[in-house]
């Protein structure tokens, strides 16, 4: 999920931060700073920083059940996030294009857990909103993990993927 914007969006940018923060090695830094602006959020606040903080806190979280508390909570505020909204965060973003991801992890963690009938529904619900996709690196990388988390799914297979975002096991 971008999170460039044509109004600075202190939130947003501040996630931003924290993810880069994350990917480039200080998992703990980066939980820390986001689990500080969930607090300042709530779980009242604006769906759009709901959203995209709890979809990147997941995968701050090897626990695939940490990650899927977070990954529910990023769906969750998903379904609130209105279409005026993304497009006031940028211009070229649609909320649909957030359903495949979001889904995608939520059965990842799921299959990761066991849990193979709900880890099966959402990665239907994640293929039925990929045609959104862009035709881009992001959306190859999705459509990528996609098949790696439905193969998983169909034999039964619990072990973490290497491709999966997050920390290293």
């Amino acid at each position: 999920m971008p999170t460039a914007s044509a109004d600075p969006d202190p939130t947003m940018e501040a996630i931003g931060r924290a993810v880069v923060e994350g990917r480039t090695g200080d998992v703990l830094s980066a939980r820390h700073k986001l689990l500080e602006l969930w607090s300042v959020i709530g779980v009242t606040g604006d769906p759009l920083h709901r959203c995209s903080l709890a979809h990147y806190l997941a995968d701050l979280y090897e626990d695939p059940a940490r990650a899927l508390a977070w990954d529910v909570r990023a769906l969750d505020a998903a379904d609130a996030v209105t279409e005026q909204r993304v497009q006031e965060h940028h211009a070229g973003l649609h909320i649909t294009g957030f359903y495949p991801s979001l889904h995608l992890n939520l059965a990842d963690n799921y299959r990761r857990l066991g849990s193979f009938d709900a880890a099966r529904e959402h990665i239907d619900a994640a293929k039925e909103h990929a045609p959104g996709l862009p035709q881009d690196a992001y959306g190859a990388s999705l459509r990528t993990a996609l098949e790696e988390v439905a193969e998983a799914i169909a034999s039964r297979d619990t072990a973490k993927r290497p491709s999966a975002p997050g920390p290293a096991a």
